[in-house]
């Protein structure tokens, strides 16, 4: 039931933030936006909608090349995203440098969270945690 009121409330929010519903991961999903300051927002309200049913969500956020194959897509930067999202907190919004390079300008505050490796990805990625808008 949890989790079907998850899902619900996940997919009106990617909607309303115009992005595109691609997957289930579990307890999780994955989503396209035309933006990455959009994805963040987005991100933000699933978390505070699935706050008031004592769920917390762990979002990660990049942007980057897509492969995509029939509806899915795949490829390196869908990894990069799973991967920073791994390193969140419950109830915390981590994004790579690239989408807080590219969402500049946008109100978005972010607090710089260091580098860290993430598994499978080549380098170490710089992280930061959204604090607000």
């Amino acid at each position: 039931m949890r989790l079907a009121e998850h899902d619900r409330i996940a997919r009106e929010m990617i909607e309303r933030s115009g992005g595109d519903y691609i997957n289930t991961t579990g307890d999780g999903f994955l989503a396209t936006f035309s933006g990455p300051a959009a994805a963040v927002r987005c991100a933000q309200a699933v978390g505070s909608a699935l706050k008031p049913l004592g769920l917390e969500v762990r979002a990660g956020v990049h942007t980057g090349e897509l492969e995509t194959a029939g509806s899915d897509v795949r490829g390196m930067a869908v990894h990069i995203g799973a991967r920073v999202m791994s390193l969140a907190q419950p109830s915390e919004v981590l994004v790579s440098s690239t989408v807080k390079d590219l969402a500049a300008g946008s109100g978005i505050v972010f607090e710089d969270r260091g580098e860290h490796e993430l598994k499978g990805v080549p380098d170490r990625w710089h992280l930061y945690r959204v604090v607000s808008e």
